[in-house]
């Protein structure tokens, strides 16, 4: 059996090396493959699941196995938003909004946010692509009382931009959490996944050039889209901040 799933991924991997599969393309069917490898369905999906993990091959629910595009690079430390930072890789960027409500915070919320009283926040969910492939479910929870009208702009563009164009706020620092965990319901649906299936959930929460907090934002990437890229430098180093 190891000695079938090497010769498959082995397969697999010069086809899509040589450009015979090329970026998003559909690979056949877990049936078609099966028969061409003469194996088993559960062979050939050990072999497959094994390629994804590697980052080669991607699948969306119900609609089968694709091979993956190169991965998105992503610092975390990066002051730049979803759009220019796709753009600056040579990418194509795209942002749906999904669902829009101001509601009162609840109190997880509350906390991420430092309220100290029941208060108003912006609630936005937004899906996000690159070359027209969705990877990105995002939902930012705004307080309200900083962002009066913000809701009559237009969302599918950078909330950072709008902060600094229209409000006069800056990210001046921000906190991330970064958790593998499984896709909820909505956040599968939406980014054509298994209810289940891992995604990377990166939380972050924002505070202006005063120090005070301005919204949290909950990202779920696919994880076979994009990669952590962090530089270090060093405390001595005359480097300039870019």
């Amino acid at each position: 059996m190891k000695t079938q799933l090497r010769t498959i991924k082995g397969i697999l991997k010069e086809q899509i090396a040589g450009g015979i599969y090329t970026s998003q393309r559909k690979l056949p069917s877990e049936r078609e493959l099966s028969e061409l490898f003469k194996t088993t369905r559960i062979t050939l999906k050990e072999a497959l699941i094994a390629l994804e993990t590697e980052g080669l091959i991607y699948r969306e629910e119900r609609r089968g196995w694709f091979v993956s595009p190169p991965r998105l690079r992503y610092n975390p430390l990066s002051r730049s938003h979803f759009h220019r930072m796709v753009e600056e890789q040579q990418r194509q960027a795209s942002t749906q909004v999904l669902t829009v409500k101001t509601e009162l915070a609840s109190s997880e919320i509350s906390k991420v946010l430092q309220l100290k009283t029941l208060q108003p926040i912006h609630r936005i969910q937004r899906l996000r692509s690159v070359d027209n492939r969705v990877v990105l479910f995002v939902e930012n929870c705004l307080i309200s009382a900083l962002f009066p009208d913000l809701l009559h702009h237009d969302l599918s563009q950078s909330l950072t931009a709008l902060y600094k164009k229209h409000y006069g706020f800056e990210t001046a620092r921000s906190r991330f959490d970064v958790i593998p965990t499984a896709a909820p319901e909505q956040v599968a649906k939406a980014l054509n996944l298994a209810e289940g299936q891992q995604v990377l959930k990166i939380c972050r929460v924002n505070y202006n050039q005063q120090g005070v907090v301005m919204d949290c934002e909950y990202e779920y990437w696919r994880p076979d889209a994009m990669m952590i890229e962090i530089e270090s430098i060093s405390p001595h180093s005359n480097a300039c901040e870019p």
